[in-house]
């Protein structure tokens, strides 16, 4: 009778696409059999994992972390490296991460930037790991180099519509979609306003309002709304897919339903501080608003979230991540009190580091919340089994398929064993010093994360049990998910 290298048994297994009580049995890095409830208890295996009934789901993915990246916004610089960011994930039940490599200005080729975030990641990870190239000048030879990322494993780009820093126009973004459309590469596209959004923040310092809570006076929903839709028309005449990250406006996602009930190829993300957090969190009192400062801000309240729940539920949103940004807040140099001084005593909102972190609370904050309202099959799809088809790691990654999936596991404790729970900041394992959820109630937590079948964290047992240096770069594919209509090269003479 064959061996195997780990047992994990009577879990209630949840896939995308199924719930059931099933034993799993993992050979070497590899999902090797899935097996009725109790059918595997004369199985030889290394260990057992008793599950005691709690969920045993694919480890997440998630698709949108920050880590390590130079100083492109004033003072502030990311407070994660690639072992405090995935150790951080791997406790938060996450196997797998899509960081950023970042295109400095004026830098005319892609590949300098790959290889400096693969060093600063490589032997440093406790996930898994692939990269996003960040394209801040699509210089006719940065074009010219996407079919060679492709052949190392590259196969999504992010763009910016906003960010002195990183503004592309409208042509620029043209250049770009058709380029990506030849090398079949996805286009992430941060989509605000920068025009509008500098006009706003000029208006608002013209009358002395600088304080935290103003930047999102600066970003109203029209903001996100205009350059959503716009970036929507953009890519409709190349006719290539997009995702645009990080929406937190109902009028945005409005414009994306709109534009995917038409069968145009956008795609969407969406982030739990968008779920959860308030304008109302941007104005607590003296600088501590500055804790919830990202872009685009979190909106007005109930009826906001609502309307992002009921686009996870109908598919607006493709994913949930977490766009992981962190930065310290009592840090003067580099972090988000880095625009306080004298003249300015509450800061300027425009020079405050911008971003939350947030790749360890992801799944916990919204497991609890999402089982009610989007059930726990769409639950995995959101937070692992879309990412991994939309960015060309299925069935690698977010399955559970025998023998094609690797053996990446978040599993839970049985419902209600953990009453009372609470995020800490001070349990947590990020290199922030605090949390934007701070004291808000949870009703679970990842007890283990198996990835490639070794167990990473094990909650009972220590914590981190893993060691740095496990997780690898995963070569990528192209999107598994429906791209344009129109087949062959793009031809301006079809219009």
């Amino acid at each position: 009778m064959e061996s195997y290298d780990l047992l994990v048994v009577n879990g209630l297994v949840v896939t995308a696409s199924d719930i059931g009580h099933y034993d799993i049995a993992i050979k070497g890095e590899k999902i090797a059999l899935l097996a009725p409830k109790g059918s595997l208890t004369e199985i030889a295996a290394k260990r057992v994992i008793d599950a005691e009934g709690g969920y045993v789901m694919p480890g997440g993915v998630d698709a949108h972390v920050h880590l390590d990246e130079p100083q492109l916004f004033g003072k502030g610089k990311s407070a994660d490296d690639y072992e405090t960011g995935t150790r951080s994930a791997i406790c938060g039940g996450t196997t797998t991460v899509i960081t950023f490599a970042p295109q400095s200005k004026g830098n005319t080729s892609l590949f300098s930037a790959l290889q400096r975030t693969h060093v600063k990641a490589h032997q440093n990870c406790y996930t898994d790991y692939s990269f996003h190239l960040l394209i801040s000048s699509p210089t006719p030879n940065v074009l010219s180099e996407f079919s060679a990322l492709r052949e190392q494993g590259i196969s999504s780009l992010k763009i910016y519509m906003t960010y002195e820093a990183l503004q592309l126009r409208d042509d620029q973004i043209l250049d770009v979609l058709l380029e990506a459309r030849r090398n079949g590469i996805t286009t992430l596209i941060h989509a605000e306003n920068g025009d509008i959004l500098a006009w706003m923040t000029e208006q608002l310092e013209a009358r002395g309002l600088y304080a935290p809570k103003y930047h999102a006076t600066s970003r109203p929903q029209i903001v996100e709304a205009e350059a959503t839709n716009r970036a929507i028309a953009l890519s409709s005449i190349i006719d290539t897919s997009i995702l645009i990250v990080h929406v937190s406006s109902p009028s945005a996602a409005a414009n994306i339903r709109h534009a995917q009930t038409k069968g145009l190829p956008i795609w969407a993300e969406t982030c739990p501080q968008y779920l959860l957090l308030t304008r109302s969190d941007l104005d607590k009192p003296g600088f501590e608003g500055a804790k919830c400062v990202c872009s685009p801000p979190p909106r007005e309240g109930s009826k906001d979230h609502e309307a992002i729940w009921r686009g996870l539920a109908n598919g607006t949103f493709t994913i949930l991540s977490s766009d992981h940004c962190p930065f310290v807040y009592n840090d003067g140099e580099r972090g988000k009190k880095s625009v306080l001084s004298e003249e300015f005593p509450e800061g300027r909102f425009r020079y405050i580091p911008n971003g939350c972190p947030g790749v360890e609370t992801r799944l916990p904050l919204v497991l609890c919340e999402g089982k009610k309202r989007l059930g726990l099959s769409k639950f995995v799809e959101v937070t692992s089994t879309n990412a991994a088809k939309l960015y060309g790691l299925y069935p690698k990654k977010g399955a559970l398929l025998a023998g094609l999936s690797d053996a990446d596991l978040c599993i839970w404790y049985p419902e209600g064993t953990l009453k009372g729970l609470t995020i800490k900041n001070g349990q947590l394992h990020h290199n922030v010093d605090y949390t934007p959820y701070e004291g808000r109630e949870v009703g679970n937590w990842p007890r283990w994360t198996i990835l490639r079948g070794k167990v990473q964290w094990a909650r009972d047992e220590g914590g981190v049990v893993g060691e740095k240096g496990f997780g690898e770069f995963v070569m990528r594919g192209a999107s598994r998910m429906a791209g344009g209509e129109r087949k062959g090269d793009w031809e301006v003479s079809a219009f």
